[in-house]
């Protein structure tokens, strides 16, 4: 991989990496029925479903996320506090 694409999909240029904006992008969507985001999340991101949300859950917590798309980012901060509280 050569150092322009790692800084892309690390976000080293001080953005949000490739990577980290198709999760933001992924989480957007509505999907229509169960199953339907853990194949999506396969089929164009190429990780496990559990691997996402793991990425996904670190990436609710970086600055860079929030300033990228603060409404997505705002709502799924919402929804894990609310699952938190529930623990």
């Amino acid at each position: 991989m050569t150092e322009e694409r790692e800084a892309a999909d690390s976000g080293d240029e001080g953005g949000l990496g490739e990577r980290e904006q198709a999760l933001l992008t992924v989480e957007r969507r509505s999907w229509p029925g169960p199953g339907a985001k853990e194949r999506a999340v396969r089929e164009t991101l190429g990780l496990s479903p559990t691997r996402y949300y793991q990425l996904l859950n670190a990436l609710l917590d970086d600055p860079r996320a929030l300033a990228h798309d603060p409404v997505t980012v705002n709502r799924l901060r919402r929804v894990r506090e609310e699952k938190r509280k529930r623990r």
